[in-house]
């Protein structure tokens, strides 16, 4: 059985906001003495992910998946809890673990739209490091399995979504990372698009033993991809097993939302 590649107990994120009175007094009375509310983003989160799953985490807006994400990749340190990535407290952000983990975001891209595709590997290779030999075989393992060839000599800015998508995701797994944050990866594409993409991903998890996080609204990315699937609500964990299972017993994302919170 693989091992555990990342872990969390009893994980929790709180936020301390600034209480705004109403009216003109009560904005007078905030410059003087500010009142502050918690505000528990993750609460209590056990999460724990075996090297080479394929795992969803989903969750209506507000959830707290985002806050979960960030804590992983040490965008921002726990209130409280204990987290491991890779054997790492990732909020360190020390450089063996930066090098072993790739984030993707479907809102918001990592590409240079001045450069051609080529170019913008190129200038990742020279940021990860990556080693000339490394860099070719692993360049040509991805443009051949996204079938891409054809685009290296093209602008960024000139690919449509679908292509810029599968590029997103080259650059992200350049450097080979045992783990791939994926945040709606299929949004704003095509039914043909999404397909491809999901394909691509499913090919990369089972040939790279790469760990893949996937975050999605598109119940479709979910299914298709994931064995096991994380839901939270309110920032707690409702759901933790098969995503089969899931949709066999709760048939649709809101009646799993609404149901599992119920069950937990």
């Amino acid at each position: 059985m693989n091992e555990m590649i990342i872990e969390t107990k009893n994980l929790t994120k709180v936020y301390r906001r600034f209480v705004k009175k109403e009216g003109l007094r009560g904005s007078i009375e905030g410059l003087f003495k500010r009142e502050y509310e918690q505000k528990e983003a993750v609460s209590g989160i056990d999460f724990n992910v075996r090297e080479g799953e394929f795992i969803g985490l989903i969750g209506p807006n507000g959830a707290g998946k985002t806050t979960l994400i960030k804590m992983l990749t040490g965008i921002i340190a726990p209130t409280s809890g204990e987290i491991s990535v890779m054997g790492y407290y990732p909020n360190n952000m020390k450089r063996g673990f930066k090098m072993q983990y790739a984030v993707v975001m479907g809102q918001k891209s990592q590409l240079f739209m001045e450069l051609t595709v080529n170019d913008t590997l190129r200038l990742f290779k020279e940021i990860y490091e990556i080693p000339q030999e490394e860099y070719i075989r692993t360049r040509a393992f991805f443009t051949e399995l996204f079938d891409v060839k054809e685009l290296m000599e093209v602008q960024v800015r000139t690919l449509s979504l679908g292509e810029r998508m599968k590029m997103e995701i080259i650059v992200a797994l350049l450097h080979n990372p045992r783990v791939l944050f994926l945040d709606e990866p299929t949004i704003g594409l095509d039914a043909i698009a999404a397909n491809q993409i999901r394909r691509f991903l499913k090919e990369v998890n089972q040939k790279k033993k790469t760990t893949i996080v996937l975050t999605s609204h598109y119940m479709e990315d979910i299914r298709t991809l994931c064995g096991r699937t994380v839901v939270i609500n309110h920032g707690k964990k409702i759901y933790d097993g098969g995503t089969e299972e899931m949709f066999a017993r709760y048939h649709d994302v809101e009646r799993i939302y609404k149901e599992a919170e119920q069950d937990a």
